[in-house]
């Protein structure tokens, strides 16, 4: 069964939204290749450990938190994890969660694709593998790697596996682009963003308050990588 065809159900109400993005094998193949040189190439991660402070310290402890994209599980895995929280980290590449395994073993982690928790996918509420519910999820550059007509659709997906009142610890790259390829450490990414009025009201309309708000310019270690301007949104779900 191809990826197009393991996730076409459920979609039907959702205007826009493009099934064929749906197969994302060759973004997975970017990051299996990548490895642990994206930690090399993005060393200082100020912003995205801020963020995830907010979302620990928030949240009441031994919280259940989401971390989607997880990555090699550094930092946000490893820092929702040391504050007391119960994490469960998802991703598509095989090998970013084998170092995220080696890097925060005491989490779990799933080889799982956003559009699995949607309310009755596989992994999602009413699903046959349901990981949720969850009190906070942080997605930190997850969602940028999506076509922009399928962000609306996860951040619902999101909310729908959070608690009422649950966090939303969002990170994005401001930018005016929609699935445009990018040079990224010896490979080619498709990202997609928005500029931050937009950003805000996309994130709004999926049902979320925004209760604070940070940004940073970046200029990552590696030459290959463009400098960018980083977003966080410190988000809660609306009952």
């Amino acid at each position: 069964m191809s990826g197009e065809e393991e996730y076409r159900d459920g979609y039907e109400g959702y205007e826009d939204f493009d099934r064929l993005a749906l197969d994302r094998s060759g973004q997975a193949d970017a990051f299996d290749t990548i490895g642990d040189r994206y930690d090399d190439a993005f060393p200082h991660k100020e912003g995205q450990v801020e963020a995830g402070r907010w979302l620990a310290e928030t949240l009441p402890p031994g919280s259940r938190v989401l971390d989607v994209g997880c990555g090699t599980g550094l930092p946000t895995a490893r820092q929702l994890l040391d504050a007391g929280h119960e994490v469960v980290g998802i991703d598509i590449s095989p090998g970013m969660l084998k170092l995220a395994r080696d890097n925060v073993p005491e989490a779990t982690f799933h080889h799982v694709d956003i559009v699995d928790l949607r309310v009755g996918g596989r992994y999602g509420p009413g699903g046959p593998r349901a990981l949720g519910p969850f009190d906070g999820i942080a997605a930190f550059f997850t969602l940028l790697l999506l076509p922009r007509p399928e962000i609306p659709y996860a951040l619902r997906t999101l909310y729908t596996a959070l608690r009422p009142e649950g966090l939303l610890g969002l990170g994005m790259v401001e930018s005016d682009i929609d699935d445009f390829p990018i040079p990224f450490l010896g490979n080619s990414v498709r990202v997609s963003g928005y500029l931050r009025d937009e950003l805000r009201q996309v994130v709004r309309d999926a049902g979320f308050e925004i209760t604070g708000e940070d940004s940073h310019a970046y200029a990552p270690a590696s030459t290959d990588v463009p400098p960018e301007i980083q977003l966080y949104l410190n988000c809660r779900r609306r009952a």
